[in-house]
């Protein structure tokens, strides 16, 4: 087991997790606390012409949830409240229905794919994503008021 969850390829995203921090301003902001393991997430972002312009998260989490957070860090900024929805479903389908894991640029979070068998390990691995879809639930709500 802890070869495959803990890899080389994890540990080394989870030693390096961009973003790290609070923004002063957000559009919005989400947290994502995982009660099994005790890991939390807060994912803050602004879109600008829709599309990520700012991000920043406070990762209190463990290598694996850390990893997810590198994984997102890194292509976050740029990308569309669409991409970040799928990736978030594809990374759920990948952890919880064998399904495939990302592609394209998000590709680094299919490391993760050695904790499918680990079911309690995958509420810290898709804490980043679940932040991320809130916060920008929490825009979409606010540009419909």
């Amino acid at each position: 087991m802890i070869d495959d969850v803990y890899s080389t390829k994890i540990l080394a995203l989870a030693a390096n997790i961009p973003h790290l921090g609070r923004l002063p301003a957000p559009q919005a902001s989400a947290s994502a606390h995982s009660r099994l393991c005790g890991s939390s997430v807060t994912a803050d972002l602004s879109l600008v012409d829709g599309k990520v312009a700012e991000f920043a998260q406070d990762v209190k989490a463990c290598a694996l949830g850390q990893a997810s957070c590198a994984a997102m860090g890194r292509h976050v900024i740029g990308s569309t409240p669409e991409e970040l929805r799928a990736l978030r479903e594809t990374m759920r389908k990948m952890l919880k229905e064998n399904g495939p894991p990302p592609q394209g640029k998000f590709a680094d979070a299919g490391v993760l794919e050695g904790a499918r068998d680990y079911k309690a390990r995958h509420a810290s691995i898709l804490l980043i994503f679940d932040a991320v879809v809130k916060a920008l639930d929490q825009i979409e709500v606010g540009a419909e008021s």
